[in-house]
């Protein structure tokens, strides 16, 4: 059996990975003590919170970060048993870096066109890797206007961020090309031996009408590609990359020097021939100002779900974004009596369904939680906990910031706050294992019992961004893959109280 998601994010990996081994150690106190103290019922005791669950279903939709070529984008399409379908299609502009556009040098007499491949540099892949996989290669429209292009001309291509647009495609650019994942980490000749290329999908397109201009020149378009605006409207609008056939999702980023249109040609410049000439176009986000032109890119995700619980007591479901998140209420946090809360973190249980599955379709690599921001409709950070190392101020009141540290690099201390899946022994679960997640809210809970502050609901996601919008635009990132993890948790009313979703306070009392 494949596991469901080979990444090269060795950032996430680290955080992962020093989570892991912090968990091993003595935890330390949140209120300056040396070390926890033992629960022995005599100075220190413990106290389990019961909450209350409900489940949700975002309805706006998730934003991308165009501008960032590094951004992870995502096409494919998976079918979990569990959760249902999840389809995704990437949209993109490849354009030349230079007009007058021509192919080889000047003054060559283009010979032939070998072969015309649009490559994508891989970066991960989530779901199941042994099934086999295709994909495909669309035209956008070229006659679309106003849509795919932000002020309804080519001289203005707009960049859409969020994942609920598409832009009208048109014929198929390739036929179904197989490719194998497994194989992509290992270097391939390219070119007749002219180069060599390694995590890189190819996939050959065989529009003879493409082939055409660019074997022949374009004299019978109207004249040379003087402009942005010609080479849309004569050769190519953009392609949309999307899975036939496949149970996986496939992540690329458009920065990638793999990711291009390659163009293999003959040319012939007086005496000379060449026969293993390539011209690449890539994706450009410069300004829009100048030339080359910007790029558009979209990237499409459509989720269609199986039955979830109502209303999420028993079970909560949980997919990394655009996906799904629980609300939860702690009513025995209000009027909760004053102490020293050496601990307090949520507990969250897996309930596994099967090896296989939850094989392929694995856990989110990150929880968090915020709060409902009172008399409003909006959320905002918790309190203290994100990270102890820099004070922020989740109300915007004090001239703090809102978020640790958000005004240099928004920044989360995973090993001190977690949120990351840790395995646990279980002998009735497939395999003998599950995973739980701990989210340590000590600090927060600290201010309500001391001050009798608010007990605000809570809500529990896999974000791959958060934005507050009362207090900025700014998207703050988060190190999961956009629409990678899903996982089924306990609620707080689970059948099973192994299960249960819980808060755990270790206190002493104040004497």
């Amino acid at each position: 059996m494949s596991k469901r998601i080979v990444s090269f994010a060795l950032s996430a990996f680290l955080i992962t990975v020093i989570f892991n081994w912090s968990c091993t150690k003595i935890d330390t106190t949140n209120i300056g003590a040396d070390l926890l103290p033992a629960v022995d019922n005599i100075n220190t005791f413990a106290d389990t919170l019961a909450i209350n669950t409900a489940q949700g279903i975002f309805t706006d939709s998730t934003k991308l970060t165009v501008s960032n070529t590094a951004e992870n984008y995502v096409f494919g399409k998976i079918n979990d048993p569990l959760f249902g379908q999840t389809e995704a299609t990437l949209y993109l502009q490849l354009k030349p870096s230079f007009y007058p556009f021509y192919l080889g040098n000047p003054n060559d007499t283009i010979l032939g066109i070998d072969s015309i491949v649009l490559c994508l540099g891989y970066k991960a892949i989530y779901g199941d890797t042994m099934s086999p996989i295709q994909l495909q290669v669309h035209e956008v429209d070229r006659n679309q206007h106003g849509v795919w292009d932000s002020l309804g001309t080519y001289d203005k291509p707009y960049l859409h961020d969020v994942t609920n647009f598409a832009p009208n495609t048109g014929i198929a650019l390739s036929n179904p090309t197989t490719i194998d994942i497994h194989t992509l980490s290992s270097y391939r000749v390219i070119g007749k031996g002219a180069d060599s290329v390694i995590n890189q999908i190819r996939i050959p397109l065989n529009n003879q009408t493409l082939i055409d201009i660019f074997e022949g020149g374009d004299s019978a378009y109207g004249g040379p590609l003087s402009r942005d605006t010609l080479f849309r409207a004569r050769v190519n609008n953009g392609f949309a990359v999307s899975m036939p056939v496949g149970n996986a999702l496939i992540y690329t980023q458009l920065g990638d020097k793999y990711t291009r249109l390659e163009i293999h040609y003959k040319r012939k410049n007086g005496a000379v021939t060449k026969d293993t000439s390539m011209t690449t176009l890539v994706y450009n986000n410069g300004s829009n100002s100048g030339l080359p032109r910007r790029g558009a890119v979209a990237d499409h995700i459509v989720r269609t779900r199986t039955a979830l619980p109502t209303p999420g007591d028993q079970e909560i479901y949980l997919q990394t974004a655009p996906g799904l998140y629980a609300s939860l209420k702690i009513p025995q946090l209000t009027g909760y009596s004053n102490r020293i809360v050496h601990r307090a973190e949520l507990l969250l249980e897996q309930i596994p369904t099967d090896i296989v599955n939850d094989g392929y379709f694995s856990e989110p690599n990150y929880l968090y939680v915020d709060l409902v921001d009172s008399g409003t409709s909006k959320w905002k950070p918790i309190y203290y906990d994100l990270n102890p190392s820099y004070a922020y101020d989740p109300d915007n009141k004090t001239g703090l910031p809102f978020f640790p540290n958000f005004n240099v690099s928004p920044t989360i201390d995973y090993s001190y706050f977690g949120g990351v899946p840790v395995k646990k022994a279980d002998p009735t679960a497939p395999g003998g294992e599950r995973i739980y997640y701990s989210i340590n809210v000590t600090r927060y809970v600290q201010q309500i019992v001391t001050k009798q502050t608010g007990n605000y609901e809570m809500r529990l996601f896999a974000p791959y961004n958060v934005i507050y919008p009362q207090y900025s635009s700014t998207a703050i990132p988060f190190p999961n893959l956009i629409a990678a993890g899903r996982v089924r948790l306990g609620g707080g009313n689970a059948t099973d109280p192994k299960y249960r979703m819980r808060l755990r306070v270790i206190y002493s009392n104040i004497k």
